[in-house]
């Protein structure tokens, strides 16, 4: 099926589950209740805050693509969304930040303490709901996913105080951190409905895929385009070496890397500086390198999903490669 990427609308790509997402966010609120009122207050604080749930929606038409969608598609999706919820909240104290999607996170809010045992509660929540309804599947999937983004996360860390990285690092990196709950939410989602190994496999291959084009078009985005006006240079003052940076450095004359190099670890708070090694990096390619890889990436998993049997929920995820890749923010 043909699409033209600049009118998909997220409505349109939930269209076959529309109804399943309804049912699944009073699951998702069941499962967080707390008899502790602070919990419960901030419980319902963090569901009315819910982003796009491209998770979720990954989960139910994969599910979809594989069978016919059960209770525990229902259980997966929620699952999902516990441990990445969970994530959150624990990346937010991580990294100090006090927004989360345009509002204050948790431990803006409520303090770090209190935000890394919400943490905490969210990932019991969701070990309980797999254990109570005899999914071990899914938690074996997701269990892994989780580990995977902890050890990306710190890997991150590691190579961020040397700014040693190489792009087949980075690549381990964004596999590990961003596109191994991806791929989970796929595997998990296929789990749910099928018994058939090379279905889930696909699914979860699918998932990686879509995934690190996705953190690639991230990656992007910190350097500004004509959508979202001036750069951000956000990863740049967090010291994170992205795509376009590794490859302009990797591009540059020993004395360039230096410099830029130097730059990021002793001035990545200075605006100018900043201004200057975006400037760098544009003038380097390392903006068309990002989006070829992008690109490369999302040929990828589109090619993976061709090897699933069409069906609506299928084009639905077909659609969502298009949208996650060309994407305004």
């Amino acid at each position: 099926m043909k699409y033209n990427s600049k009118n998909i609308s997220l409505d349109q790509i939930k269209s076959p589950v529309k109804n399943e997402l309804k049912e699944f966010e009073t699951h998702f609120r069941d499962s967080v209740k707390s008899k502790v009122a602070l919990l419960d207050k901030i419980m319902y604080y963090i569901v009315q805050k819910k982003g796009k749930q491209i998770r979720p929606i990954l989960v139910f038409l994969c599910a979809g693509a594989s069978g016919k969608i059960n209770q525990s598609s229902y259980h997966a999706a929620s699952l999902v969304e516990l441990l990445h919820t969970a994530t959150l909240v624990h990346d937010d104290v991580v990294d100090d930040s006090l927004q989360r999607r345009g509002f204050f996170s948790i431990n803006a809010l409520w303090k770090n303490k209190i935000a890394v045992l919400v943490g905490d509660y969210l990932l019991s929540k969701g070990l309980l709901l797999a254990l109570d309804n005899d999914e071990f599947q899914l938690l074996k999937i997701l269990s892994r996913a989780v580990k995977e983004m902890s050890e990306g996360e710190l890997m991150q860390m590691e190579k961020a105080r040397k700014l040693d990285i190489e792009e087949d690092i980075y690549f381990d990196i964004i596999k590990q951190k961003t596109a191994s709950l991806l791929s989970a939410s796929c595997g998990a989602g296929a789990a749910s409905t099928t018994e058939d190994e090379s279905i889930i496999k696909a699914f979860k291959t699918f998932g990686e895929q879509i995934g690190i084009a996705y953190q690639i078009k991230d990656d992007i985005f910190d350097y500004g385009n004509d959508f979202i006006g001036k750069p951000r240079g956000i990863d740049i003052k967090e010291k994170k070496m992205t795509l376009p940076l590794i490859y302009a450095l990797n591009k540059s004359s020993n004395g360039q890397k230096r410099k830029y190099i130097n730059y990021i670890k002793n001035d990545s708070k200075n605006k100018s500086k900043v201004k200057e090694i975006i400037s760098f990096v544009k003038d380097s390619g390392g903006l068309d390198y990002a989006e070829e890889k992008m690109n490369h990436y999302k040929k990828l998993s589109l090619e993976t999903l061709y090897s699933i049997p069409q069906s609506e929920y299928r084009d639905s995820l077909e659609a969502l490669v298009h949208y996650v890749t060309a994407r305004k923010h």
